[in-house]
């Protein structure tokens, strides 16, 4: 057994998520949210070497030593799958390990709102799919893509670096490419996508300006495409698309989103409190004309307006998720005051929550 794999096997029993393998400094967990150092030596140079370079070929350490980073899929037969990043860092070398969960949740058990399905059912489109690093957006999609498979019959084909979740055909055929093994870029398997009869794609990341054309460019001939941002909300989503290209390209791409922006999906991760673990604040934005009017005149601020005024469509606000969550007692008024948009919401409730405590201590 490779020497790593005790330290992953061991993630699954303390509920961890992330693996941190680096020179300097002992291996690292993080668990629920938080980094917590393990009872382990300091790891050097050699170890980390003998460690990680055990778990990849001669090509793979040949391309990490050339390039200095390497992403790649890690498995443990019958156990987990790891999204895997080699790096060089001050100290030395270091890795880390993000483990994808050996079931796909479905939409209840992620607490996702039901307005999701809508997009499903739609069959054509962009739908995005945004938040920050580790907020859950490739179990959001995986998701997705799983009840697509159970439910239609359907050619999904995923475009990812590095391929994460397995999907098996079920009532769909699933073609999943891997940007760097199966393909050279993301951009050049959509190139290649018009052409391979897809119902469905799911792009792993639109982080180029001729990506996010071809994403735009498959919703627009009927297929139904996912992919994913670094935003923090549907508003900064349309801003980003459209300021990733010059300004003269900018008029077309607007009208090419406005036609097909069918919805975007926003996430964040917040830690409950009346269990061990995170739960996933959703904002909701449903395409419509309306959408696509104010997206063509860049009246962007007016998105979260019309957020608010769709609640019966499906839509629903980052900050309206987060307050059904501590309603609902899954989350603490800290955590609602900590990862909301308009602070001045929640200062009643973390400032209770505050008092409360003082007053414990008091006692």
């Amino acid at each position: 057994m490779p020497k790593i794999d005790k330290l992953l096997l061991q993630m699954k029993e303390v509920g961890a998520s992330d693996l941190h393998y680096t020179v300097g400094c002992p291996p690292k967990m993080r668990i629920h949210g938080d980094m917590q150092t393990l009872d382990l030596p300091v790891i050097t140079m050699e170890e980390a070497r003998d460690t990680l370079f055990e778990i990849v070929t001669a090509e793979q350490q040949k391309t990490f030593l050339q390039e200095r980073d390497l992403d790649f899929a890690y498995g443990l037969p019958g156990y987990a799958r790891y999204r895997t990043n080699f790096l060089f860092q001050q100290n030395g070398i270091g890795a880390v390990f993000r483990m994808i969960p050996e079931k796909i949740m479905t939409l209840d058990q992620l607490n996702a709102p039901k307005a999701i399905l809508q997009f499903v059912q739609l069959g054509s489109g962009l739908v995005v799919v945004t938040g920050p690093t580790g907020s859950g957006k490739t179990t959001t999609l995986a998701t997705v893509i799983n009840y697509i498979n159970e439910n239609y019959y359907r050619h999904i084909l995923t475009i990812e670096e590095p391929i994460e979740f397995v999907h098996p055909n079920k009532k769909c055929l699933v073609t999943q490419r891997e940007v760097g093994t199966d393909t050279r870029s993301f951009s050049a398997a959509l190139r290649s996508a018009m052409r391979e009869d897809p119902n469905v794609i799911l792009v792993g990341e639109m982080r180029d300006q001729e990506t996010i054309s071809l994403a735009l460019t498959c919703a627009e001939m009927g297929i139904l495409v996912f992919g994913t941002l670094h935003t923090n909300s549907a508003p900064k989503t349309v801003d980003r698309v459209i300021d990733v290209f010059p300004s003269e390209e900018q008029a077309r791409i607007r009208t090419m989103l406005a036609s097909s922006l069918t919805g975007v999906i926003a996430q964040q991760l917040c830690r409950r409190c009346d269990i061990a673990g995170r739960v996933a604040a959703y904002e909701v934005l449903v395409g419509s004309p309306a959408l696509g009017a104010v997206i063509r005149t860049g009246e962007v601020s007016k998105i979260e307006s019309m957020i608010q005024a769709g609640g019966s469509v499906g839509m629903q606000t980052m900050d309206g998720a987060i307050m059904n969550l501590l309603q609902n007692g899954w989350i603490s008024g800290e955590e609602a005051y900590a990862k909301s948009f308009d602070k001045r919401v929640f200062e009643q409730y973390y400032k209770i929550e505050g008092a409360e405590a003082e007053g414990e201590e008091e006692k």
